[in-house]
């Protein structure tokens, strides 16, 4: 949020107070103002890296205007007026006072370089807040064409923008940021992820021989405990050479503690036993879904700290880093799932697997189990 051009202005006094960065910008540009020499010092610092658009518009004509020499500025204010007047059109709320007090406020001139680092250090945290943001937005829009690859496009965008600011902030040591992160993977529950998971598991039931080229969906892909937990039944099967079906897949639950008191094994059988289309189809689907929620939960953690001030730039970097890192290993096993074609594999007709009445199209209902 942009603070105040005038501090001292008695119609913004009900307005909340400065943060640290905004005195660290008149601390600069105060230094600047007295000795315009000091541009010099300051690195590549950028107008729009202030969080003040005034003082953004004031450090860019400071920056366009010639500066003055050294002997002519101390007795004479051209170059003063020469800046405001370049400033005005951008921020018509600078004033001739604003400038003395900003040179007034300046504690040390020679200091410049370090208020300049502040500002960048300001502006790193408020662009990576920005990128995170981005990240939980892409992770969680459902109207996109291919939710995957533009999240994970975007997770890059972030992963540049953190080596960009690696090699402007210089590293050191005790850096892992104590920000409490909100927790995650509250609300990604929902009826359609349920019903997708209980159609693989059903539909993996009736075709075991496919789990062997699908090693890239692991038990921590799932929403429900339970359905890990049934996932981990029927790849143990497979990898022994037993015999699969839902009589066998409830023995093995049995055996694995899945069947708590509140579970009906007659409603177990029955959601086993309903398979429609293929695994893999079913596979991709929990797959993407976890990394998505996986995205979304990196966003959050970094956006959680770059919302903390408290954070220097290497904790910053140091925390936001480890935090992709989460999502690498995902990101890896659904490079590995993915199909030659971008489209995803239509299903194919429901499986016989044993004689009855014909089998359901759909899984049943998302309560059943709960």
């Amino acid at each position: 949020m942009s603070q105040p051009t005038d501090p001292y202005e008695d119609h913004l006094d009900d307005l909340p107070p400065a943060q640290p960065v905004h005195y660290a910008e008149q601390a600069l540009l105060g230094a600047l103002l007295l000795d315009p020499h000091r541009l010099t010092e300051i690195g590549d610092l950028d107008a729009d890296q202030f969080g003040n658009h005034a003082h953004g518009a004031l450090f860019q004509a400071m920056r366009t205007a010639p500066p003055p020499a050294p002997e002519d500025h101390r007795s004479d204010p051209a170059w003063l007026n020469t800046v405001l007047d370049a400033a005005r059109p951008h921020a018509p709320g600078l004033t001739a006072s604003y400038l003395h007090t900003l040179i007034q406020v300046c504690p040390w001139p020679k200091h410049a370089p370090t208020y300049a680092r502040m500002v960048q250090a300001d502006h790193a945290r408020r662009t990576m807040l920005i990128h995170a943001e981005r990240l939980v937005q892409t992770a969680a829009d459902t109207t996109l064409p291919n939710p995957a690859a533009t999240t994970l496009a975007q997770a890059d965008t972030l992963g540049q923008f953190l080596d960009t600011l690696a090699g402007r902030f210089a590293s050191h040591p005790g850096s892992l940021p104590r920000t409490e992160v909100p927790a995650t993977r509250a609300g990604q529950r929902g009826e359609e992820p349920i019903d997708e998971e209980r159609l693989l598991l059903a539909t993996a039931t009736a075709h075991p021989a496919e789990l062997k080229d699908m090693r890239w969906l692991q038990p921590d892909d799932f929403t429900l405990p339970l359905h890990a937990g049934l996932w981990q039944c029927l790849t143990a099967l497979v990898h022994n050479g037993e015999p699969v079906d839902a009589v066998t897949m409830l023995w093995e639950a049995q055996h694995r503690g899945l069947l708590a008191d509140d579970i009906d094994p007659r409603h177990l059988i029955d959601l086993l036993s309903t398979p429609v289309g293929s695994p893999e189809y079913w596979g991709e689907r929990v797959l993407q879904r976890a990394l998505l929620g996986r995205a979304s939960d990196v966003g959050t953690r970094i956006a959680a700290y770059a919302q903390d001030p408290a954070n220097t730039p290497h904790q910053l970097i140091t925390g936001s880093r480890r935090a992709l890192a989460d999502l690498t290993a995902l990101r890896t096993r659904w490079t590995r799932s993915a199909s030659p074609s971008p489209a995803p594999r239509a299903p194919r007709g429901p499986a016989v697997t044993r004689a009855g009445p014909p089998p359901r199209t759909t899984a049943p209902s998302a309560r059943a189990l709960r």
